[in-house]
């Protein structure tokens, strides 16, 4: 009878080397680029690496502008970044620019954040609960706008933020009742779950963190040379209103933003590479640091900093 408690002794301890041998590889990829990981898992990765940004982004008194600069918000720590695909990364990003051009405080991008990955997992659904639509899961019968309204991304977004600056003293509110004051859920406690992962992402995209968010993207665009950055211009507008956006000495293939401090820059670079799947980017470069959709993170290059920290420069597929 020794033999099968041999084997079984031996089986455990197996069992036990692998355990430890895999939660070694996990500690020590998480001290990693966390970016690595993106040609095995989703399309984007956001980080909630510390803030190292000059400030600015939402809850600034000039938070519309590109100009605007604020203090630095610190962003909770988590020990696996945020991944998204590359239609989330765009719709997060669109929804922290809006709340940015609308003066409205750093809470809010949080709360709408929060709200969408509860309802939508920030995706813009064609249903869902009855006739509920959009990244909200708004609902035309409750007074939220028609089907083709409620279905536009901005316009969903904009109605979101009307209606939550509406509720009295809701930026001292938890999240979850931030959130439930303005979508009058059956599970009022469920948006809590995504408040840490909302406030990760609204740090990043606001400008508040440099070069934590990271996508790759595939070689095949949708959108190249002229077309592209025509897209991407009138996308930039309709997210940032009136930018200083021009070609970069001559180059059709590309772009460029004047910053007046480094939260603007990262915010411009980062919205840049959230969107860049969707609009043939291949490059972007702020503060003689570039990200390439092939490689999917950021590098440090070399450059002129007086240069480098007033403009953010989008090269597209030519």
């Amino acid at each position: 009878m020794k033999q099968p408690r041999v084997v079984l002794g031996v089986a455990v301890a197996v069992t036990f080397v692998l355990l430890i041998s895999a939660l070694a590889w996990r500690l020590a990829s998480q001290t990693a680029d966390f970016a690595l990981r993106l040609p095995f898992g989703p399309a984007c990765a956001v980080s909630s690496a510390a803030s190292t940004a000059a400030g600015g982004g939402a809850g600034s008194a000039e938070a519309g502008s590109p100009t605007a600069a604020g203090p630095v918000s610190a962003s909770p720590v988590l020990l696996d970044p945020v991944e998204l695909d590359s239609e989330q990364m765009a719709n997060a990003a669109t929804i922290v620019a809006l709340a940015i051009r609308r003066n409205l405080p750093a809470r809010a991008p949080v709360v709408a954040l929060a709200t969408a990955y509860q309802e939508s997992k920030i995706r813009n659904l064609e249903s869902g609960d009855r006739d509920s639509i959009g990244l909200f899961q708004q609902r035309p019968s409750q007074g939220w706008g028609t089907p083709e309204q409620i279905s536009d991304v901005r316009y969903a977004t904009n109605a979101f933020y009307t209606k939550l600056v509406k509720v009295k003293g809701w930026q001292q509110m938890s999240v979850t009742d931030a959130a439930q004051r303005v979508q009058r859920s059956a599970y009022p406690e469920a948006y809590q779950q995504w408040a840490t992962r909302a406030q990760v992402l609204a740090t990043a995209l606001s400008g508040k963190s440099a070069g934590t968010v990271a996508c790759r993207s595939k070689q095949d665009p949708p959108l190249r040379g002229t077309a592209a950055t025509g897209a991407l211009t009138d996308l930039l507008r309709l997210d940032w209103g009136d930018v200083r956006v021009a070609d970069t000495t001559g180059d059709t293939a590309a772009l460029s933003l004047t910053v007046n401090d480094e939260a603007a820059g990262w915010r411009y670079a980062h919205w840049l590479v959230s969107h860049a799947a969707g609009q043939g980017v291949e490059r972007v470069r702020y503060d003689r640091r570039e990200w390439t959709a092939g490689r999917g993170t950021w590098a440090d290059t070399n450059g002129d900093p007086g240069v480098e920290r007033t403009r953010v420069t989008a090269v597209v597929y030519r």
